[in-house]
């Protein structure tokens, strides 16, 4: 005895095929998200070209650094120190860190709002895309800013002498606001999953 076929999808009516379809209005947005990354990535190499050139003893590089990392000291720089390796390297892990976050809201929130990437069968398929939705993104999303506020926080307490003691007041407390905001957001996730597998 053969198995039913599955029912064909009937066409949507007008109306809610051109509200439906709408959701590529979203498509520039991640695409202007990949080009915020190529920039972030120009920015690393930036960075890291000039760290490598500091450390040949160019001094042109190492004042770049000085400037781009807030280093400031009453007597000028004339050499690279390991505080400033520290800072420029937390600078560069500040960077990966939100790269992985724009690449998760490209990916997640594409396939989550837009369409279907349908990578399942895909060698790299990233492990959280396979279970991804609106509520687990929000938490992902909250542990990587949670993330990326550590590095900056570490950034500021080891140049912690360039900075008013109000901004590190200011910055600590930020940060354990979205410590708070994350654990509220999972917590939330949490129960409304087990409502949910409750209910069936």
């Amino acid at each position: 005895m053969s198995s039913p076929e599955p029912s064909k999808a009937s066409p949507l009516r007008p109306l809610p095929a051109f509200i439906f379809a709408s959701r590529w209005l979203q498509l520039p947005l991640y695409l202007g998200l990949i080009a915020a990354q190529g920039v972030y990535v120009f920015h690393f190499w930036v960075e890291l070209v000039h760290l490598l050139e500091a450390a040949f003893g160019s001094q042109t590089a190492l004042q770049a650094l000085v400037t781009s990392i807030g280093y400031k000291e009453t007597v000028s720089v004339t050499s690279l120190n390991e505080t400033i390796i520290m800072l420029v390297v937390l600078a560069l892990i500040d960077v990966v860190m939100i790269s992985n976050l724009l690449i998760m809201v490209i990916v997640g929130g594409y396939e989550t709002f837009v369409s279907r990437m349908n990578l399942e069968s895909h060698p790299d398929q990233p492990e959280w895309l396979s279970h991804v939705n609106a509520s687990v993104l929000k938490v992902k999303l909250a542990t990587a800013i949670i993330g990326i506020s550590s590095i900056h926080l570490l950034k500021t307490f080891i140049n912690a002498a360039n900075y008013d003691v109000k901004v590190l007041m200011w910055q600590t407390l930020i940060h354990i606001v979205f410590l708070m905001s994350a654990l509220a957001i999972a917590y939330t996730d949490k129960l409304l999953t087990s409502s949910h597998q409750h209910d069936h």
